[in-house]
């Protein structure tokens, strides 16, 4: 595979995995008006996913589209970070991945949007407008959370130390010349943007131990098959159907 054929996976594989797990919150989110925004920020991960793997099955010429990328490969073909396809947990370790995956995607789709790569540019100028509501939405409620009761300060500060040894693999050295950067140049930026949030939802930034990672290369944690188990269902019962 080429340089730009595996980043694109890789972007598409993080969005799809992503609206994966967020669409799990589907009749199960603690309020009506939360159903909805999980939903939409859902479909918005679906349409980046759907995007990028679109172009990746064109620039791979086997004849494969979006649905064959997304329903016929096998786990160890993804290449999607492990942070996308932790459990959902509680709606605060939701809460904290969102934030965390957001933040990375507004930057990094706000800096690909001025690359050289047309077609990367464009998808990337619509994602980083989508991206940016999600980190206003995931900032909201860290705060509330964090900044609330006893009880829900304590949960939001669990889920962020549960899921921070997961972001570090958001900026290793994986994208080619095409996208114009390196995602480690991301890191401070990001720092920065999710140490606001956590400021002032009055929780401290946890110390860096142990990181994740093996996500781009096709290793996964234990809940990735199962996931990938009922995503890929119906598509590989039915191969081919046509509705």
């Amino acid at each position: 595979m080429t340089g730009l054929l595996e980043y694109l996976l890789g972007l598409g594989d993080d969005a799809l995995v992503a609206a994966q797990r967020t669409a799990e919150w589907c009749a199960r989110a603690p309020q009506l008006e939360e159903e909805v925004a999980l939903a939409n920020l859902a479909l918005d991960q679906l349409g980046q996913a759907r995007a990028f793997l679109t172009y990746a099955g064109e620039l791979e010429g086997e004849g494969r589209d979006e649905d064959a990328l997304a329903f016929l490969r096998d786990e160890h073909e993804f290449r999607n970070v492990q942070l996308v396809e932790l459990p959902n947990g509680d709606f605060a370790v939701t809460v904290a991945k969102t934030l965390f995956l957001a933040a990375y995607q507004n930057l990094l789709y706000t800096r690909l949007a001025r690359t050289a790569e047309p077609r990367l540019a464009g998808i990337a100028a619509k994602a980083a407008k989508e991206s940016a509501f999600h980190v206003s939405y995931a900032s909201l409620w860290t705060v509330r959370l964090g900044d609330g009761t006893p009880l829900s300060h304590r949960r939001m500060r669990d889920a962020v130390e549960e899921v921070w040894p997961y972001t570090h693999e958001l900026f290793e050295p994986w994208a080619p010349p095409e996208a114009g950067l390196d995602p480690a140049a991301l890191h401070g930026p990001w720092l920065e943007a999710v140490g606001r949030v956590l400021g002032e939802a009055t929780l401290t930034r946890p110390q860096d131990g142990w990181a994740a990672t093996g996500g781009r290369s096709g290793r996964h944690t234990e809940w990735f098959g199962p996931l990938l188990a009922d995503m890929q269902s119906v598509h590989r019962a039915h191969v081919g159907a046509r509705w």
